[in-house]
C-alpha cells in the first residue's frame, strides 16, 4: 500500500513550481498588474477574462465561478487526478525525489497515469514500426500525399503491424497489465482473448495541450481491413474526443501569439497546413466541432469581449461540408472572435491543396476567408427562387434571422444592405425583416429568461416555492464589499499582506493586524493574518490563511490573494505595499489619538490630576509614534 507523501516534501514541491508556467499549458495568461496574470477561465465559460493567477503567491482564483486554489488543486480539476498524482506529477516535472509517511512506497500513480504511460509507450512502438519493411503501405501513403521522413517525425507519425497482438505482447512485456491496455483502448477483448484495436493501419498520436499522449487516431491502408477508413481510440479515463482537438500541442502557442485558429477537418490536413506555414491549424477527432471545443479553444485563443480574434473553418463544398458549416454557424455566438470560412477551389481539401498547387496555395486558402455570415446568408438564399416574388419572400425571411443574429451592430447594417441587394428587394422593407427577427429573438430569450424555476419536486409530492427558503450561507466576496474609503484600505492592506508577506515584513505584518477594522469580513481575515503570523514566509501563506477563516470568508480570502495591486515600477513595489500597510496603521493612530483627545478635554486637571498627564502622555507617545511612522 502507497504511504503518504511527507508535507514537508509537498510544501517543497509546491515552492519550487510556478504556477503561471502550469496553468499555461491550458490557458493563455496576459499580464494584469504586478506580479499578476488573468485569463479566460477554464471551469466556466465566459467572455470576458475573470481568472487569475498569481505564481508568486502560488494561487489562483477566478472571480466569476469561485474557483480558486494552489497547483495541486488546479491539477485535481482539469485533469482529473488524485492529490498525490499531482504532487507527483509536479515532482517528476522538476526532478525532485519524494519521501513518504513510515517509509510507505509510492503510488503507483492513478489509473489515468498508467494509461497514458501506456500510450506513450504505445506512440514509441508505433513509431520504430513505420521503419520496418511491412510498414512500407503507410510511407508509401505519406508519399503520395507529399509528406516524407521528416514530416512523420514532426508529428509523430507510425504504424500498427497487422499481426493479432504485437503490441499487446509489447506492452504486457513492459509491465502493463491486460486490464490497462484495455481501459486505454489500445487492445480489445475478444472470445480468443485480448487483440490490438489497431491493426495495418497509420497511426497519427493525438496529443492533449500539454504534449501528453491521449490516444490515437488509425487510417485504413489494406483492401483487406473491412473496419472504418478512420479509427480512433474509443472514449477513456484520459481521451474525451468532444474536447480535443488534434494538433493543438504544437499550435497553440501560435494560436495565442497571431490570435488567429484554423479548423479542419482532418490529421494529414493540419500536417498540410503546418506545413505550408499555417501553424494555426487544428482538427477535431472522429466528431464535429462542438461546445467542449469551442471552450477549448477559447482559452488558448484568449478570447475575450475585445472580440480581436479570427476563427476560421475550413470545410468542403459538397453537402456534408455545408452541414458542417451550419453546425459551426449554430454555435458561432459563443465566440468572441470574429469566425470565418474558407472553401479551396475546386473543392481540395489542405492536403490536396498543397500536394496540387504547393504551399501557397495552402496560404492563400486562409487568407481568402470570407466571413461565416456572408456565407451562411449565401447558403440560406441558395436554396430559394429568387427569379419569383414568393421565392424572394421566403428567403428573405430564412436570411433576416441570421442578420439579426450579428453581434457587433457596427456590422449589421452593412450585411443588411448587402442582403438587400442580393434579393433585389428595397432595403426599408429588409430593415424592417431583420428588427422583427431580432425582436423576435429578444422576446424568446426574456420569456425564457422570466420562467419561474421551481425546486424540484419531493418524491410523491408536487414542486414547491417553499423549497427555495432554505439556501447556504451566502459567501462574502470583494465585490459584496461596501465601496467606502476605509474599507478599501483595509482591503488594499489585505492583499499586500497575503500576496507580498515577505515585502511587507514580519515586524509591520504584526503591526497591521494590531489595528482596528470598520469591516467584519476584512477582521477575519485580519484576525487570521495574525494567528499565523510565523507562517508569513510559507509558500502556501495565503492556504494557511484560507484554511483559518471562517468558510464565508474563505471566498473572499481567495480573492484577496490573487486580485491586482496598483501597478508600480519594480523598484517601487516594496515602498507601494508598506505604504499602504502603514497608512492602516497610521489611520488607527489617528483614531487613537482623537479618542484620547477626547478623553483629555473631558478631564478636569484639577480635580483629576493623575488621571490628566496620564492621558496628556498617552497623547504624546501616539504622536511620537504618528512621526516615527512617516519617518
Amino acid at each position: 500500500m502507497a504511504g503518504l507523501i511527507l508535507r514537508r516534501d509537498i510544501d517543497e514541491v509546491r515552492s519550487r513550481i510556478n504556477l503561471g508556467d502550469v496553468v499555461g499549458e491550458y490557458v493563455t495568461l496576459k499580464s494584469a498588474g504586478v506580479g499578476s496574470m488573468k485569463g479566460l477561465c477554464p471551469f466556466h465559460d465566459e467572455r470576458s477574462p475573470s481568472f487569475h493567477v498569481r505564481p508568486q503567491v502560488g494561487y489562483y482564483h477566478c472571480f466569476g465561478c469561485g474557483e480558486g486554489g494552489d497547483v495541486f488543486t488546479f491539477l485535481q480539476k482539469m485533469d482529473h487526478v488524485s492529490f498525490s498524482e499531482a504532487v507527483e506529477r509536479m515532482a517528476a516535472r522538476i526532478g525532485f525525489e519524494l519521501h513518504y509517511e513510515d517509509g510507505g512506497a509510492p503510488s503507483d500513480y492513478s489509473s489515468r497515469a498508467r494509461l497514458l504511460a501506456a500510450n506513450d509507450a504505445a506512440r514509441e512502438f508505433f513509431i520504430e514500426q513505420l521503419m520496418t519493411p511491412e510498414a512500407d503501405v503507410g510511407r508509401r501513403f505519406l508519399g503520395e500525399r507529399g509528406f516524407d521522413a521528416s514530416a512523420a517525425q514532426r508529428f509523430g507519425v507510425g504504424f500498427a503491424p497487422k499481426g493479432w497482438d504485437i503490441l499487446g505482447k509489447h506492452l504486457r512485456s513492459k509491465g502493463f497489465t491486460a486490464e490497462e491496455l484495455t481501459a486505454a483502448g489500445l487492445t480489445s477483448a475478444g472470445e480468443k482473448g485480448s487483440y490490438d484495436r489497431f491493426r495495418g493501419r497509420l497511426i497519427w498520436p493525438i496529443r492533449d495541450q500539454t504534449g501528453q499522449t491521449v490516444g490515437f487516431g488509425a487510417r485504413r491502408l489494406l483492401d483487406d481491413d473491412k473496419g472504418p477508413k478512420y479509427l480512433n481510440t474509443p472514449e477513456t479515463l484520459v481521451y474525451h474526443k468532444s474536447q480535443v482537438l488534434y494538433g493543438l500541442d504544437l499550435a497553440k502557442r501560435d494560436i495565442a501569439r497571431s490570435h488567429q485558429v484554423v479548423i479542419v477537418e482532418g490529421y494529414t490536413d493540419v500536417m498540410a497546413c503546418h506545413l505550408a506555414g499555417v501553424t494555426t491549424a487544428v482538427a477535431t477527432c472522429g466528431t464535429s466541432f462542438g461546445v467542449d471545443h469551442i471552450k477549448v479553444m477559447r482559452r488558448v485563443l484568449s478570447d475575450d469581449t475585445a472580440g480581436l480574434g479570427e476563427v476560421i473553418f475550413t470545410f468542403d463544398p459538397d453537402a456534408a461540408g455545408q452541414k458542417a458549416v451550419l453546425r459551426a454557424f449554430s454555435e458561432e455566438h459563443r465566440f468572441a472572435a470574429q469566425t470565418y470560412v474558407a472553401v479551396a477551389p475546386d473543392g481540395l481539401d489542405p492536403c490536396d491543396l498543397r500536394l496540387g498547387r504547393g504551399d501557397d496555395a495552402v496560404r492563400r486558402l486562409v487568407t481568402g476567408k470570407k466571413p461565416m455570415f456572408e456565407f451562411v446568408i449565401k447558403q440560406r438564399l441558395s436554396t430559394f427562387d429568387l427569379n419569383t416574388v414568393e421565392g424572394r419572400v421566403a428567403a428573405l425571411r430564412a436570411a433576416a434571422p441570421v442578420v439579426a443574429d450579428i453581434r457587433d451592430p457596427s456590422i449589421r447594417p452593412g450585411y443588411a444592405r448587402e442582403l438587400a441587394r442580393l434579393l433585389g428587394m428595397d432595403l426599408g422593407e429588409v430593415g424592417r425583416a431583420v428588427d422583427a427577427a431580432g425582436r423576435s429573438s429578444e422576446h424568446a430569450a426574456s420569456r425564457e429568461l422570466e420562467s419561474p424555476r421551481l425546486a424540484p419536486a419531493a418524491e410523491g409530492g408536487p414542486a414547491s416555492i417553499t423549497s427555495l427558503e432554505v439556501a447556504p450561507p451566502v459567501a462574502i466576496s470583494l465585490t459584496s464589499l461596501p465601496s467606502t474609503t476605509a474599507t478599501r484600505l483595509e482591503r488594499d492592506a489585505l492583499m499586500a499582506m497575503l500576496q507580498f508577506p515577505n515585502s511587507v515584513g514580519k515586524d509591520l505584518l504584526a503591526r497591521g493586524t494590531a489595528v482596528a477594522f470598520s469591516n467584519g469580513a476584512l477582521a477575519a481575515v485580519r484576525d487570521a493574518v495574525a494567528m499565523r503570523l510565523n507562517s508569513f514566509d510559507k509558500p502556501e501563506w495565503a492556504a494557511i490563511i484560507q484554511e483559518t477563516v471562517p468558510d464565508p470568508v474563505k471566498t473572499l480570502v481567495a480573492q484577496l490573494a490573487v486580485a491586482p495591486v496598483p501597478e508600480r515600477p519594480e523598484r517601487e513595489l516594496d515602498v507601494y505595499l508598506q505604504q499602504v500597510v502603514l497608512s492602516l496603521v497610521e489611520r488607527d493612530l489617528v483614531r487613537r489619538k482623537e479618542e484620547l483627545l477626547g478623553q483629555f478635554q473631558r478631564t478636569d486637571a484639577a480635580t483629576q490630576p493623575e488621571e490628566h498627564r496620564s492621558l496628556q502622555r498617552q497623547l504624546m507617545q501616539v504622536e511620537a509614534d504618528r512621526r516615527a511612522l512617516r519617518e
